[in-house]
């Protein structure tokens, strides 16, 4: 063993049993940072507007701060970015994560000297929790990708702004760079295939252990390297052993992933996200996502039933329940208040709290009054592909077919197939009474002829790749939507001929 790995042991240890010292206080620990964060807070304009000075209770915090997106603090934002001092947070941010917004254009997402501590700090803790649970530490003395955007960061009156897995870069651990891929110059070339090549180039013949990234895009390295070689991944980094991942659903991609690789590998999913690193896998084989109650944050929970009520119910910790769908809110020391980061969260576990994440509040399918969700499009989709093993999925979105040329509406599954079911038909309806179980009111549309059974529309190979291409979102933390409400993604993704 290398010393990396040797010394990363007892630091694991130590991290983990930090870790149980805050999950035995979680209601009282996030108690004290929300007076934390209200208290430091109270003199900048944001505060001052709020009557943070009168706050003494949650009650008194839910009453002064209304829950909020991006585009209801923007007004703040820009004067923070224009470079006003103590608006949102005491000084300047260190740094704008800079990312795309499906309403608001272009988003600007603070991160403060206090917050990057949970960004960096989490992703760390993280790979330390697998550490000391697993004791597996030897791939951290062979190579490590992070596939990732550009590290190149622009500045405007002191702060530097980029995307967040670029401005990570710039973070990471003086004794991790040394081991660490592709090189700074490959990533920051902007156009992912070109990028892609690049890594391919570079890592292709080297002891890669640890690979990390969004999985349509790792799957898209692995073709690649596969197209080149002949070779399954295994046989070309015989050293790989752990996937990291976040931002979507691995089950969809899993079976076609592991196909790639050649054989089963541990892996640890993350949620990371602009706005903050809110949860990580603790245990091997636990769907479910250990909170980070402990790191800058004082989260709220909205029943998600409830989003969008003139009213909704705000709750903390402590009154969460099992089984529940919630918007996820967000109150942070970088200077983000009641923020809704557009997420739904469902606890899986109360002790300690544990989250998987099961949607977008906005992407939904209710053409009719069904309020489909991702997490119900994800089960239905797993459910058809355990009951038809020889199906490989690459990527699927769905959408509603209101006005169909014939026949009743219905919704419209666009699907790259890597290997499609023998009998595409069976497949459809084993989606479609999955469908029918998980959600009450898509199956009284189905059984009140309102819809007809679900659509699959087989799309080209590549299908994807061509869309996302189009958009100028092709790679790095870019993400296809599971589901819309409207036939924009749909309507422009190429079909089958």
């Amino acid at each position: 063993m290398g010393i990396r790995s040797i010394l990363s042991k007892p630091l694991a240890a130590y991290i983990v049993a930090q870790q149980k010292k805050w999950i035995a206080r979680s209601a009282e620990v996030q108690a004290e940072w929300r007076k934390s964060l209200v208290s430091q807070a109270a003199d900048t304009q944001f505060g001052k507007d709020h009557h943070f000075k009168d706050i003494h209770s949650y009650d008194d915090y839910k009453q002064a701060v209304p829950v909020r997106d991006y585009e209801d603090i923007k007004h703040y934002v820009n004067r923070v970015v224009d470079g006003e001092k103590n608006i949102l947070w005491p000084g300047q941010p260190l740094y704008f994560a800079k990312t795309s917004g499906t309403t608001s254009g272009v988003k600007y997402i603070p991160i403060s000297k206090d917050s990057i501590h949970n960004h960096i700090d989490s992703a760390r803790n993280a790979l330390l929790n697998y550490i000391n649970e697993t004791g597996k530490a030897r791939f951290l003395d062979n190579k490590l990708i992070f596939l990732s955007g550009s590290p190149e960061l622009k500045e405007k009156h002191g702060i530097k702004i980029g995307r967040l897995s670029g401005i990570s870069t710039h973070h990471v651990p003086a004794y991790l760079q040394s081991n660490r891929l592709p090189s700074y110059e490959t990533n920051c070339i902007e156009d992912w295939e070109e990028k892609l090549e690049k890594i391919i180039d570079e890592t292709i013949h080297q002891p890669m252990s640890l690979i990390s990234g969004i999985p349509p895009w790792v799957q898209m390295y692995f073709d690649r390297i596969e197209a080149r070689t002949g070779k399954k991944i295994k046989d070309v980094f015989p050293t790989f052993e752990l996937f990291v991942y976040g931002g979507v659903n691995f089950e969809p991609y899993r079976a076609k992933l592991y196909e790639s690789i050649g054989k089963p590998i541990d892996s640890l999913e993350l949620y990371p996200a602009s706005e903050g690193f809110f949860a990580y896998q603790d245990k091997q084989g636990d769907p479910g996502m250990l909170l980070l109650l402990n790191t800058g944050i004082f989260y709220e929970f909205i029943p998600a039933d409830e989003y969008f009520n003139e009213n909704p119910t705000r709750l903390s910790i402590e009154q969460v329940e099992l089984g529940k769908n919630y918007a996820l809110v967000i109150n942070n020391n970088a200077g983000l208040w009641g923020y809704s980061i557009g997420d739904t969260v469902k606890f899986v576990s109360l002790n300690p709290y544990k989250v998987i994440v099961s949607g977008r509040i906005k992407h939904f399918i209710s053409a009719f009054g069904e309020h489909v969700i991702g997490e119900e499009v994800e089960k239905a989709m797993k459910y058809a592909c355990e009951r038809h093993p020889e199906v490989e999925i690459v990527e699927f979105t769905v959408a509603p077919m209101v006005t169909p040329s014939e026949g009743l509406p219905y919704h419209e599954w666009l699907i790259e197939f890597a290997n499609p079911p023998k009998n595409q038909a069976q497949f459809a309806h084993d989606l479609d009474k999955k469908m029918t179980e998980l959600n009450v009111y898509y199956d009284d549309l189905i059984t009140g002829s309102i819809l007809r059974e679900l659509v699959i529309t087989p799309l080209q190979k590549g299908a994807f790749i061509h869309y996302m291409r189009s958009q100028g979102k092709l790679g790095g933390q870019n993400k296809v939507p599971r589901l819309s409400n409207d036939r924009k993604i749909a309507d422009n993704l190429p079909k089958e001929p």
